[in-house]
This record gives C-alpha cells, structure tokens and sequence, in this order.
C-alpha cells in the first residue's frame, strides 16, 4: 500500500474508533500485556537493573489500528532511514550534513563519514573531557580563590536546555562543584544566578559552537566583567565549548580548556558531547559514562527490535495517531519526579524545533499537521493547576506519564508511595471518568435535591475516554536518564521520517534574529526605516518614553 492509501485508511479506522470506550479494550484481559513493552526485556536488565515498561494500552489503538500504523512505518522508509542516519548519510539534506550525535555515546564503535572514521576525534575529545572533569573536580585547577566550587554554564537552546535538564535530573549523584546556567539574555538571569557565587572560585562554561550566538556571547561579556572586578585574570577560569578556536583564544581561552564538536551533531542532540560537561562535571566522569551507556542501548534497541517491539517506533506511533490522525493539537507530558520538572522544555525543543514545519523534504507543503504543541509540569503539581481542563475541559489532550517505581530518598518512601498513587489514579480517571449516575449520588450524598441535584450532578460528570501512556522504570540513574533522553529523540525521528520532513534543520529560528539585529540600533535612537509598520513603530515610542 501506499503512503497516502494507508493515511486513509488510518482516517477511517478514527471513524470508527474514536467515540469507544477505552476502558472497553480492557474486556480483553490481555490488553495491557499486548499494547506495552518492556524494555530491554527482564534477563537483559537484570544486571543494571534498569528495565522501563512503556503501556500504551490506555488508548483506542487496538490491534488493527497498530498494524495499519506499522505498515505506515514502513511504507515511509523509517528503517532505511534511521540506518542512513547512522550510516553517517547526510540525511539533513537542506544543509548537507550527517546526523551523527549517536556516534558521542557510543565512544568504541565506528562511523565512516565521507570514508573518514570519525570516531578518533570523539575519543579524543572524550578523554580530555574527562581529564578536565577530573582536574576540576579534584582540584587540580582551581580558581584565584581557590578549589572550584562553582560552574556557570552559558548557552541557550541545545547548549543549555538539555545540561540543565540532565543536572536537575541527577541531584543525587552530584558530588563535584555547584552547576548554574545562563541562558536568557535578559540581563535578570545574569544578575541573579551570579548574585550569591564567589567569581574567585567559579568556573565559567561558554558555550556555543561558533562563539557568535549574540544571547550567549552577550551573556559571556558579562560574566568576564564580573570576574574580572575581583580575578586578575578571567580568561584561566573560563573554558569554551566551541570549534571556532581564534575566537575563543580572543576570548582568553586556552586551547587546552576548548572543547569542540563537528556540524554532524546539531544543538538539541549535542549534551551526550561537550554541551555535557557541566553534567560530567557535576557528577563525575564514570557516572556519564553510564548516561552515555543508557543512551547507546537505547540506540541498539531502536536499530534491532522488530517494529511491533520497538519501544521509540511505537512511542512514535501513538503519537501520530493522536496528533495527525485524531487532530488532538497537544501533547501533555508529564513526569511524576520533581527532578525531572526541566524535562517537559527539553522535549519542547526537541519535538516543536524538529518538527514543527510546513515543507517536506522534496519542498512541497505537508499534507497534514506536523508537530503538536508540547507542554507540561511535574506531578503533582500540575493536578492542582492544568489538570481541570485536561479532565473536564472540551479539547482531549493526550498525556504522556512519567514515573520511578522507587525514589532516592528510602527515609520519604511514604512521599513516593503518594506519588505513585496519585500517577495510577490520573491515567486511571482520564481512561474512566465519571458518569452522570455516579455523579447523580455524590451530589445527592452531599445533600442536593430536585433541579439542585441535578445541576450539581453535572458538574462533577467526567467525559473520560482521554488518552495517555506511561513510562514506567526503576529509578532514575544516569543510565536510565539516557535511555529516556534517547528514546524520546529517536521518537522524533521517526515521526518525522514518516511525515516526511527533515527533523534535523531549525530555520525557523533565523528571521527572529535577524529581524533583532536591524531593530536594536532603533532602540538606540537610530534613525527609523520608512516602511517600519506601525505596531512596531508605536511600542518602540514607548519604549523611549519609557526611558
């Protein structure tokens, strides 16, 4: 069958299957088995002790659905293109380039780009990253003050939202210097993260590949005039994640503190690299060596599993079916870990930068919508805010759960036994709901009679029949951390191979910039173009009123 056959007869199948009960499926009493995976199976796990199970069960897929979904994996080519891909095939085709940034997690394999092994250059980065780490955290390299005892990573987007995200994530296995991040150019974040750090005993990470990105480089003038107010020298506790060396040795930096990495891996897949060392840093390089494992058995799982096992292909699978075909335009995702509150922006990224766009890969407008809107909290937070809408509201928005089977805190177990309570109790509710009976004797236990009742009952009717996988696993380690961070992007992937798009190009992001490198010189009073509109025109008069 064709592409556009099986997207119909998908069309179809919602027809039909959309206005069923879910909580019908379960009749079948092997349904949970069947529509969940685990991963990467029992006697595989049990030496690390880091199996996931991923239940997709709670959703209107059932088996023909998923055979049609499969059958629209292959049709679009999704297993010939994930082994271009790491073939080391310039798969991002609108700017020529290969999409390699599996090849940093996997330092003792072997990748030919252009008939070149490319994998001498990742561990030899690798090992002086570790050297660094180490240095640092042992103290080998100290501050004007001192032993370090703080690291201020400066980046934005990739080069700040996935460290970030991973350093929150594991707290518990920090044991080096303080980690902070800068990105925002707005000058509050630099003031407040530097407010209460010693600059005698601070370490300052800039990041960014070309050492141009005007956000970071601002950002980084800032932080060296800060430094330099109380260090002789600010350039010996800076180091640079960058390949652009003349301009980091401008900079102040040392060569030997200059970390790079090639065009093949882009910015929001690059922390498994350089962008990681405020992680490495942080919690030590044996501990990402195991994030980097995670990530790498993730990746063999996604290059051998069977389509109907593989745990990123059927992650994507479901979310196709609930944003292209069931027209659902959100994605709530959900983590019930606190640490883990970063990790809804970081998939923000990876997903709405990926693959939120309009034109295939051939240039032609898409067929149908690409990526949803992505957004989300940590439970339970997030049930005493957005859940309302999301239980009672009138748009579905399919939710993706998160959760540790065990905490890192044994002496709050009962804390942790609430919040697994709470996470089974909302798929539950959101696959269940309330009917207008049972709602009928709450209100009427509560008191309510005649026309009062019945308003009353309504209220508290739930539609139920609303969507939602969850992602079970152990606890989070740096090496479950990897699995899930390489899991989720190799679900990109997939999703964009079958809508036909190019994941790996960000476009969108450039008329922004530069639309504010002509606007700023206005705010300084430069003289205004004739054809500036007149929003722009009128806010830019308030701002110099303002003044």
């Amino acid at each position: 069958m064709t592409l556009s056959t099986i997207w119909d007869r998908l069309d179809a199948q919602a027809g039909r299957v959309s206005a069923r009960a879910i909580a019908t499926l379960f009749h079948d009493r092997n349904r949970a088995a069947a529509f969940s995976v685990r991963f990467p199976g029992p006697s595989a796990a049990a030496a690390h002790g880091e199996e996931m199970l991923f239940d997709f069960s709670k959703t209107n897929i059932d088996e023909d659905t998923l055979e049609l979904l499969i059958e629209l994996a292959i049709a679009a080519g999704v297993q010939a293109r994930r082994d271009a891909m790491f073939a080391g095939r310039r798969i991002n085709e609108t700017e020529g380039r290969a999409v390699l940034h599996t090849a940093l997690r996997n330092p003792e394999g072997k990748v030919a780009l252009d008939g070149q092994d490319v994998m001498e250059g990742v561990r030899e980065t690798l090992l002086r990253m570790r050297g660094f780490a180490r240095e640092v955290r042992g103290g080998g390299i100290c501050g004007q003050g001192g032993p370090i005892t703080d690291v201020v990573n400066i980046g934005i987007g990739g080069s700040d939202l996935g460290p970030a995200m991973a350093c929150l994530a594991l707290a518990p296995f920090h044991d080096g210097p303080r980690c902070h991040f800068i990105s925002n150019v707005d000058g509050a974040h630099a003031a407040d993260t530097l407010k209460d750090l010693d600059p005698e005993t601070t370490l300052v990470i800039v990041a960014s590949k070309t050492f141009t990105t005007i956000e970071t480089m601002t950002n980084a003038e800032t932080v060296r005039g800060w430094m330099a107010a109380r260090v002789s020298d600010p350039g010996a506790q800076f180091a640079a994640l960058s390949s652009a060396l003349d301009r980091t040795a401008d900079f102040g930096i040392a060569p030997e503190r200059v970390f790079g990495f090639e065009d093949w891996v882009g910015g929001r897949y690059s922390m498994w690299g350089p962008i990681g060392l405020s992680l490495m840093i942080a919690i030590g390089p044996e501990r990402f060596d195991d994030f980097l494992a995670g990530g790498a058995v993730m990746d063999a799982h996604f290059r051998s599993a069977p389509l109907r096992s593989n745990l990123p292909v059927l992650l994507a699978l479901v979310g196709l079916w609930h944003a292209q075909v069931l027209g659902h335009a959100t994605r709530a995702v959900l983590p019930y870990d606190q640490r883990l509150a970063r990790l809804p922006a970081y998939l923000q990224q990876l997903e709405m930068e990926s693959n939120g766009k309009s034109v295939t890969m051939s240039g032609q407008a898409v067929s149908r919508p690409t990526g949803p809107v992505v957004w989300g909290e940590p439970g339970t937070n997030g049930q005493h805010a957005f859940y309302q809408l999301i239980h009672q509201g009138t748009q579905v928005v399919p939710c993706e759960f998160l959760v540790a089977a065990r905490g890192h805190e044994p002496e709050l177990a009962h804390h942790h036994r609430l919040l697994l309570a709470n996470v089974l109790a909302q798929s539950k509710a959101l696959m269940e709901g309330r009917g207008l009976e049972a709602a009928r004797a709450i209100a009427e236990k509560a008191g309510f009679v005649g026309d009062e009742l019945d308003r009353q009952a309504r209220h508290r009717v739930f539609p139920g029949n609303r969507p939602s996988t969850t992602l079970i696993y152990p606890q989070l380690t740096p090496r479950m951390l990897g699995q899930i961070v390489a899991l989720y992007e190799h679900r990109v992937f997939t999703e964009g191979v079958i809508l036909g798009i190019n994941s790996f190009d960000q476009w969108g992001v450039e008329l922004g910039k530069e639309l504010a490198k002509s606007l700023e010189p206005l705010l300084a009073g430069g003289a205004r173009p004739e054809a500036l509109d007149g929003s722009t025109a009128q806010l830019l008069d308030f701002v110099a009123a303002a003044g």
